[in-house]
């Protein structure tokens, strides 16, 4: 059974651009231009993936994102972001208010699709010896990295930090946590920590933004 995919976008080109794209791959999809007429739509309806623009007239799309995981029948819709704004703020709030993942335009339809179904597949079928977040690939097996399909040379200290906060995705940990869980008996300073935090944030690149500073708290990866 074809997979019904709704677009909320208010320009129509791009949105009929996205949908010719997902279509020519078997999916149905339906376009909205305002957040409005969606979420009238999924009052009583349903669809399997959301494609949303940030930058909408009545509702934006983080309000309609709030929405959306606020309600059990929408709580795990998945929701791909596709918006101009490109901001490590706006990034970072979308993922933090529950979409799955972000894209910014000018985009790649090829990518999008790709996207799209990468977390189709990933909602399907979990494999736990791989974690994926967006571009972000954790191969628990080989204990390898990869970013956008590229390998990350990571240090042994590195891995295993940025495994722990995959595992436990959303949760706080704080220095001392990860002193425990990465460096065991090890006689360190929370201070190394930053700087692990630092060097796996250069080496992830965008996707290094997923590792969210709380201040006086700790770290976590979104």
């Amino acid at each position: 059974m074809k997979k019904t995919i709704a677009i909320v976008e208010d320009e129509r080109d791009i949105a009929e651009l996205v949908a010719f794209h997902l279509e020519r791959e078997g999916f149905n999809t339906i376009i909205f231009q305002d957040g409005d007429s969606f979420l009238a739509y999924i009052e009583r309806n349903i669809c399997d993936f959301l494609v949303l623009d940030l930058m909408l007239p009545s509702v934006n799309g983080l309000e309609i994102l709030k929405t959306l995981r606020s309600r059990e029948a929408t709580a795990h819709l998945p929701v791909l972001i596709l918006t101009a704004r490109s901001s490590e703020t706006d990034r970072v709030l979308g993922l933090e208010l529950g979409a799955d993942d972000y894209l910014v335009k000018p985009f790649s339809p090829r990518e999008l699709v790709a996207r799209v179904k990468a977390i189709l597949r990933r909602q399907g079928k979990e494999d736990p010896s791989l974690i994926q977040l967006g571009d972000l690939e954790i191969h628990r097996k080989s204990k390898s990295v990869k970013v956008m399909g590229e390998e990350i040379t990571l240090t042994h200290t590195e891995y295993r930090l940025l495994e722990t906060l995959a595992l436990a995705r959303g949760e706080v940990f704080s220095r001392k946590d990860l002193l425990k869980k990465v460096w065991g008996e090890e006689a360190v300073t929370e201070r190394t920590v930053d700087v692990h935090i630092r060097h796996l944030r250069e080496k992830l690149g965008p996707a290094g933004q997923r590792i969210k500073t709380l201040r006086g708290w700790g770290y976590k990866l979104i």
